[in-house]
C-alpha cells in the first residue's frame, strides 16, 4: 500500500502547516472586521449548479469536475468553486436583504498537476449579495488587498477590467467571434474550439495573445451606465488607497462575470500560475441558477498560491508562545495547573507529558519553537517562576500569578 496522497492533493503537515494557519487566521479575522459571516455549505453540490452557474462552455464544466452518481442516481459534483453554491445557499435562505459573507475550504479540479495548481485546493473568499453599488465593488477589492498586505506578500499588483452588462456583453460577444473567425486558421486547437462556446477565454491563451492585437475589446462596447459603474470603482479604488493596472485583456473564466473584474497577481511568483487571487461582478448568477435577480460582487483567493509566494521569506511566527519546563517533578501537578491558566488567559501554552531532564525539555521548547519557556522550580516557594526569551537568552523572574506571566510574555520583557 502506498501512503502517498493522489495525484494533484498535498499532505499540509508542520512546520508548512503553520503557515496556512497563519494565512487562515489573518483571513478570517479581517473578514469578520468588514462585516462578513460566516457560510458553511456542502463540500459536493448537484451538478446542475454548476453547469448553469459556471457555464457549460467553461474548461472547467467541460474537463475538470469532479461528478458521480450518488446511490440515488443523482449527478454531484465536488465543489470547483465556491460563488455558484453560495449564491445557490442564499437562494435557498429565502433572504430578501444583502447579505456579507464569507467562507474556507477545498475545490477540487481535474487539472494537470504542477506548482500552483493542484486537484484540491484551498480557497477562501467573500460574497456580497443583494448590492449593485460600484461601492460594493470598492469594499470587496479592497479587503483583498488589505488581507495581502496583512500577512506580508509583497510584489502584489491589483489588476482591474471591466466586462459591462448583459447587452454590452452580447455586442462585444458578437464583434469578438468575427474578428476570431477571420483569423481562425492561425489559431491554436483549444482557441478554434473557444470560438462559438467561449469566445472570451481565447483572450487567456498564452500561445494566441500575440496574435489579438486587433480584438475588439469589452470597454469599446460599454454601455453608458456599465461606463460610469467602472469610473466610479476606479475613482472608490483612488481614495481607498488601493494601487491598480487596468488590463483590458482580463476577462477572467467564468461564464458568470459582468462588469467589474479584477485579479491580485503576485509579480514575484515565478510560476506560471501567478495569480493567486480574483473575482468580479456577476448580476445575473441568481436568475441563471432559477432564482430572482441578486447583484452580487465577490473574490475567491488561492491559499496554495499565497502560501507559495510567501515562500521561505515570510518571517516565522512562534508556533507557541510558552513552553513550561518542570525543574522540580515534585510540582509536575502545579505545572499542570499553570498550563492550564495560561491556556484559558489566551496563552498557547505546551509542556512535556512525562517527566524528562531539564536539558531535554529545553530542547522541547526550541523544536515546538516556543517564544520563551516558563520554569517551574524552587523559586515556585516565593511566588515566582522564571521566563527566559529563547530567542534572546535573556531572563526574568515573575511572579506565579497567570495574569503576570501573560503581561510579561505578551510584553516581550525579558532581556539578553
Amino acid at each position: 500500500m502506498s501512503f502517498r496522497p493522489p495525484k494533484g492533493t498535498d499532505d499540509i503537515l508542520p512546520p508548512d502547516s503553520r503557515m496556512w494557519r497563519r494565512v487562515l487566521r489573518a483571513f478570517d479575522d479581517l473578514a469578520e472586521r468588514y462585516g462578513y459571516d460566516l457560510i458553511v455549505y456542502p463540500v459536493f453540490d448537484s451538478t446542475d449548479v454548476f453547469e448553469r452557474g459556471v457555464g457549460e462552455g467553461t474548461d472547467v464544466v467541460q474537463k475538470e469536475m469532479y461528478t458521480f452518481q450518488d446511490r440515488g442516481g443523482r449527478s454531484i459534483t465536488l465543489r470547483p468553486e465556491a460563488t455558484a453554491s453560495v449564491v445557490r445557499a442564499y437562494l435557498a435562505s429565502g433572504s430578501q436583504i444583502p447579505m456579507k459573507l464569507a467562507y474556507a475550504g477545498p475545490m477540487f479540479r481535474y487539472e494537470r498537476p504542477q506548482a500552483g495548481r493542484r486537484r484540491q485546493f484551498w480557497q477562501v473568499g467573500v460574497e456580497y449579495l443583494g448590492e449593485d453599488s460600484p461601492a460594493a465593488d470598492v469594499e470587496v477589492i479592497e479587503l483583498g488587498y488589505r488581507f495581502y498586505e496583512t500577512i506580508g506578500l509583497t510584489g502584489l499588483e491589483v489588476q482591474l477590467n471591466t466586462l459591462g452588462d448583459p447587452a454590452s456583453r452580447a455586442a462585444h460577444r458578437e464583434a469578438l467571434v468575427s474578428f476570431l473567425t477571420s483569423i481562425e486558421d492561425d489559431l491554436s486547437s483549444d482557441s478554434r474550439g473557444r470560438i462559438a462556446t467561449n469566445p472570451l477565454r481565447v483572450f487567456d491563451s498564452k500561445e494566441d495573445r500575440h496574435k489579438l492585437s486587433g480584438a475588439p475589446m469589452p470597454f469599446n462596447y460599454l454601455s453608458t451606465e456599465s461606463a460610469d459603474h467602472y469610473a466610479h470603482v476606479k475613482r472608490g479604488l483612488d481614495r481607498a488607497g488601493v494601487p491598480y493596472v487596468e488590463n483590458p485583456l482580463l476577462v477572467r473564466g467564468l461564464d458568470y462575470y459582468t462588469r467589474t473584474v479584477f485579479e491580485y497577481v503576485a509579480t514575484d511568483l515565478d510560476v506560471a500560475q501567478n495569480a493567486v487571487g480574483g473575482g468580479g461582478r456577476y448580476d445575473q448568477l441568481a436568475e441563471v441558477l432559477g432564482g430572482r435577480h441578486v447583484p452580487a460582487v465577490g473574490f475567491s483567493l488561492g491559499i496554495d498560491r499565497i502560501v507559495l509566494a510567501l515562500g521561505d521569506e515570510a518571517e516565522p511566527v512562534p508556533a507557541l508562545d510558552a513552553f513550561v519546563v518542570v525543574a522540580d517533578e515534585v510540582r509536575r501537578d502545579l505545572a499542570i495547573g499553570l498550563v492550564r491558566e495560561l491556556r484559558a488567559g489566551s496563552l498557547r501554552v505546551d509542556m512535556e507529558p512525562t517527566p524528562r531532564s531539564v536539558k531535554a525539555q529545553f530542547k522541547a521548547a526550541d523544536r515546538r519553537r516556543a517564544h520563551s519557556a516558563i520554569v517551574v522550580g524552587d523559586e515556585w516557594e516565593a511566588g515566582e517562576v522564571t521566563i527566559r526569551n529563547l530567542a534572546t537568552g535573556g531572563e526574568a523572574r515573575v511572579s506565579l500569578e497567570a495574569g503576570a506571566i501573560i503581561s510579561h510574555i505578551q510584553s516581550g520583557s525579558e532581556r539578553a
